[in-house]
């Protein structure tokens, strides 16, 4: 492209939140109708550039340019005023609204005698749908369009903002092959109109097939820069995933013990279909996937969270197990820990202690009343033994670290009669010491008989810790390892004709 000025132009970009440093002088470029994948691993601060140049967060420091001009902004409005969209990995769309309205609701064309000139919202929204190569119906509604249709409804709302940079967060997670490919000639139509794409995915194929260009970060710095025809898929995941720190987790177990849990061909609609595996007492079992492939529905369908699911076989132990509620999963020895801590994991305004004994509530109960120095003990033992850091007992959860709110979480399951521990992404927002610490406790309960299922979308996390690991892609099981894995291993998806 010569000696063009890029498109865009981030230089020495900086952001921290509090104490903790995310990015530090990161740079990116791009350029008119180039695709630039962005890629990293979890935390690596893609998220955080990206909202940057979106403006939803305010830079420390660095500069921004556009078409070699530099420009300040603070909100996502004037992101936009700048040519800058953002599309998020769940679809944005106003359902009960037409194509043509979706498309326009920015600027719907109007009468001059008042309400909106319809005829010119049809012919302006098929000349943006046609920019795509697009034959959408401007006048459906888009609550019955497909996914991918109502993807393609989200670009042709940003053409018709006048944007010159689209950001694309994950854009095929919720796609079959058939519409990814829809999804790529719709990309190189923007290419030839000069529009620059900057593209994330975990999807190293489809990054290969479509990316001009890869950027990738690791823990808030620049680490590489790949032409696709030349570069390799394991260089681009060796700059993604850097060298692993060993005494981050502690060694891998045995896995032969007797079967804790059983599930044979658990489906849900929409989610994931036909998911088969076996966990074994003392052993940690990971479910690695990304965003669509059904991991985070996979875990509550197991405790019981999501009702009973026709057609799936389990067992506990032997003994036929059916999920129907929480209580049921946990009457049955099952324990539970979600991935959203602060929604769904805690109760933010209660002590430690509170937090704690809250599942099982009535083992302390005397007298029809709670024995607060029985449940005390309980509490202070196991905020010993997993060293949370409170000032008492009753200090309010919501006071401390995340990841001593996470030991907390786990706290409250580590009781005698519990024989099955799901985890849902364990260590999000937990700091690398609190990890190491999360990750000792697990291994130490699993050498005490305890079966941990762990479901994370953390390639590092279960390849460091589990002791065997599944893969599970669009709902289906990618792959299966029956040792340890190499994170590399686990982010290497087969295409899905191989295992559909």
């Amino acid at each position: 492209m010569g000696h063009t000025a890029p498109l865009l132009q981030m230089a020495d970009i900086c952001k921290s939140f509090g104490r903790a440093q995310v990015l530090r002088e990161v740079e990116l470029r791009l350029d008119a109708g180039e695709v630039l994948a962005l890629l990293g691993a979890n935390g690596a601060g893609k998220s955080t550039l990206v909202k940057i140049l979106c403006g939803v967060y305010r830079r420390d420091a660095g500069i921004i340019r556009l078409n070699d001009q530099a420009v300040r902004y603070d909100q996502p409005e004037e992101a936009i005023a700048h040519g800058v969209r953002f599309l998020p990995q769940e679809v944005s769309v106003l359902p009960d609204l037409t194509v043509a309205e979706n498309i326009l609701i920015a600027d719907l064309p109007l009468k001059r005698s008042g309400g909106v000139d319809r005829p010119a919202l049809h012919t302006q929204a098929r000349a943006l749908l046609d920019r795509l190569g697009c034959d959408l119906d401007p006048d459906a509604l888009v609550q019955r369009l497909s996914a991918p249709h109502k993807r393609l409804v989200e670009i042709a709302r940003a053409l018709a903002g006048q944007a010159r940079i689209i950001v694309m967060d994950e854009p095929t997670a919720a796609l079959a092959d058939r519409e990814v490919q829809t999804l790529f000639a719709v990309i190189e139509r923007l290419k030839e109109q000069q529009i620059g794409i900057i593209y994330i995915s975990h999807y190293l194929d489809e990054v290969f097939a479509i990316a001009d260009r890869i950027a990738v970060l690791r823990d808030g710095l620049n680490a590489g820069d790949f032409a696709p025809a030349t570069a390799s898929r394991r260089e681009v995941l060796d700059a993604m995933l850097g060298t692993t720190v060993d005494e981050l987790y502690p060694p891998h177990g045995a896995h032969g013990g007797e079967v804790a849990l059983e599930v044979e061909n658990l489906s849900l609609p929409d989610a994931f279909g036909s998911v088969s595996f076996a966990l074994h007492r003392g052993e940690i079992f990971g479910v690695f996937g990304l965003l669509g492939s059904g991991i985070d529905q996979l875990g509550r369908a197991i405790y019981g969270a999501l009702g009973p699911l026709p057609g799936a076989r389990l067992t506990l132990a032997g003994v036929p197990y059916l999920p129907t509620t929480p209580r049921r999963g946990r009457d049955a020895g099952i324990g539970f820990v979600a991935a959203e801590r602060q929604r769904e994991g805690i109760v933010p305004d209660l002590g430690v202690r509170a937090n704690i004994t809250l599942p099982f509530i009535d083992h302390f109960v005397h007298l029809f009343s709670v024995s607060k120095p029985r449940e005390a003990s309980h509490a202070q033992r196991w905020v010993d033994r997993l060293g949370i850091r409170t000032a008492h007992l009753d200090q309010p959860l919501r006071l401390l670290s995340g990841g001593n709110q996470q030991k907390v979480c786990l706290a409250r399951w580590l009781v005698e009669d519990l024989a099955v521990l799901i985890l849902e992404e364990p260590t999000r927002g937990v700091d690398v010491g609190a990890r190491h610490e999360l990750y000792l406790a697990l291994r130490q309960w699993s050498q005490r008989g305890l079966a941990v299922l762990l479901i994370s979308s953390d390639a590092e996390e279960v390849a460091g810790v589990c002791d065997r690991s599944i893969v599970l892609d669009r709902g289906r099981v990618a792959r299966r390892f029956s040792g340890g894995a190499a994170p590399a291993d686990l982010l290497h998806i087969p295409p899905a004709k191989d295992y559909l």
